[in-house]
């Protein structure tokens, strides 16, 4: 491979401007995964939308993302990454104006899906960037600000979104909401052109592109999510949908066999599945899966019965996430120093204190008198917060601290692929155990605030479940690395603290 050292015409001030750049763009498009929740009952009411047109909105976007994460990420890998960033943005700003500007329910779906690949074109280059420019330590404390960052956007967008619709009124509010993606969009492509590196080491060969794997592998996860987005919990709802996931297990068939026949063939696939091998890899992508499976299904509940169950405005709805995002952010910036010390346990002490402010929330919420719930939620997701921070960045930091820098867009979009796939599927089984509820118990009963009670309570254990399988995750990954340090002739240097690294490139290290 070809070395992997970060640029050294890159100074420290140079990376550090890219990397803020990077780090502005990922956020911003995280904020649409979470702030259009708060949108949701504007464009119900502004644009007659039904709940499987509300259900593509959220669900659909992260369909798309998905979907154009990993051939975007190969692209960037072999190709350029600032190229991939400009054009994944350019298309983010364009899409996001074609939203705010949606005469119907069916120009805002399509625009909010060419809105989600483009973010999915973006988010790789932005890992991979990240995996190019730190290394050490110094790339610890990257993701740790970049963990900061993105828990502040994922708790604050509801916050935000409820002030635009405060601004802009409950008709038309929701508007708001994509047209501020456009001139930050503007401001951050002017600093990517002039800020983001030029070159980027490549690995050494010929620079296929593996059309075919990626076009299996785009089948894969699109039957894989699609039964997933189609679910919305309503007496509509076709149990034909599930049958996708049998197209999804031969799409994955004839993906895995193409790929292996690629390989031997010399050429290099879309996915290097020598990367599953690396079981901090391996472990921290299924413990990010699980628990991004859980937390963006957490706000949008929160969301739905704050405003339709105890009927308080959008802001204040949006409100009650900003002490988790205040903690997140504080733990993820400690994260980021600690994890070289403290490694995969750091993670598991989060998901605990994480599962724990996720159990007062749910009490918050369904025990106490109406007035009370929204101050105590908001302290309860401060605990959660707290947790929250000490899992994205530490884990970002130790599924990825083994990945060649030539491999780091395509591995990072794996990652983001399953945080996608855990989100359609989170917010699908929650959304749809909740709206179930309230068409099973709502007939005649709707205003009773005990079946919003019912539906939260009955959604949220599915995502206190998904916790516990991140946190049960977690645990293996921890005694797999004590193991290898006691036992080093088996897996050698596979620890908590100092990871193992491929000798073809033993500049792509953590440690």
């Amino acid at each position: 491979m070809a070395s992997s050292t970060p640029l050294n015409a890159a100074s420290g001030r140079a990376r550090w401007q890219a990397f803020a750049v990077c780090v502005a763009v990922a956020a911003l498009t995280i904020l649409d995964l979470s702030k259009v929740n708060v949108g949701l009952p504007s464009i119900e009411k502004s644009l007659g939308a039904g709940s499987s047109e509300l259900q593509i909105i959220v669900s659909g976007y992260a369909l798309a993302f998905g979907l154009a994460l990993v051939p975007s990420g190969r692209l960037g890998d072999l190709y350029s990454r600032k190229v991939m960033f400009v054009v994944g943005l350019s298309a983010f700003t364009v899409a996001s104006a074609l939203c705010a500007i949606a005469p119907n329910i069916q120009i805002l779906l399509i625009a909010r899906i060419l809105q989600g690949v483009a973010a999915g074109v973006q988010m790789p280059q932005v890992l991979g960037l990240v995996q190019q420019l730190f290394q050490g330590e110094e790339r610890g404390r990257a993701f740790g600000m970049f963990g900061a960052t993105i828990g502040v956007a994922t708790a604050f967008g509801p916050t935000l979104g409820g002030l635009l619709i405060a601004v802009g009124g409950e008709t038309d509010g929701w508007r708001l909401l994509f047209w501020m993606n456009v001139p930050l969009g503007i401001l951050a492509l002017v600093f990517a052109l002039r800020l983001l590196p030029r070159t980027q080491p490549h690995q050494p060969g010929p620079r296929n592109l593996d059309l075919v794997g990626i076009l299996l592998l785009g089948a894969s996860v699109f039957s894989f999510m699609l039964p997933f987005v189609l679910t919305t919990g309503g007496p509509d709802d076709s149990p034909l949908r599930w049958f996708w996931l049998l197209g999804c297990a031969v799409c994955v068939v004839l993906f895995v066999a193409w790929e292996r026949r690629y390989a031997a063939a010399g050429k290099s696939p879309a996915i290097h599945f020598s990367l599953f091998s690396l079981g901090s890899y391996r472990n921290g992508l299924l413990l990010a899966t699980a628990y991004f499976a859980a937390i963006p299904a957490i706000f949008l509940l929160t969301t739905l019965f704050l405003q339709e169950g105890l009927g308080f405005p959008p802001v204040f709805a949006g409100m009650v996430s900003i002490s988790f995002a205040l903690t997140s952010a504080i733990a993820s910036l400690i994260g980021g120093r600690l994890v070289g010390r403290y490694g995969r346990a750091l993670v598991v002490l989060g998901l605990v204190i994480a599962f724990c402010g996720f159990v007062l929330v749910l009490l918050a919420a369904v025990l106490p008198p109406a007035g009370w719930s929204i101050w105590l939620m908001a302290a309860a997701m401060a605990v959660a917060g707290a947790g929250g921070g000490l899992v994205i960045s530490p884990n970002q930091t130790l599924t990825l601290a083994e990945i060649p820098v030539t491999e780091g867009g395509v591995a990072g979009s794996m990652a983001q692929v399953g945080q996608r796939v855990g989100t359609a599927m989170g917010v699908a089984a929650a959304s749809s155990i909740f709206f179930s509820t309230l068409y099973r118990e709502g007939p005649g009963n709707a205003d009773n605030v005990s079946v919003y009670h019912d539906g939260f309570r009955n959604a949220f254990f599915v995502t206190l479940g998904l916790i516990l399988v991140a946190l049960a995750i977690g645990v293996v990954d921890l005694v797999r690395r004590k193991r290898a340090v006691e036992e080093p002739e088996d897996d050698a240097g596979d620890s908590d603290t100092a990871p193992a690294v491929p000798t073809a490139d033993p500049a792509g290290a953590e440690q």
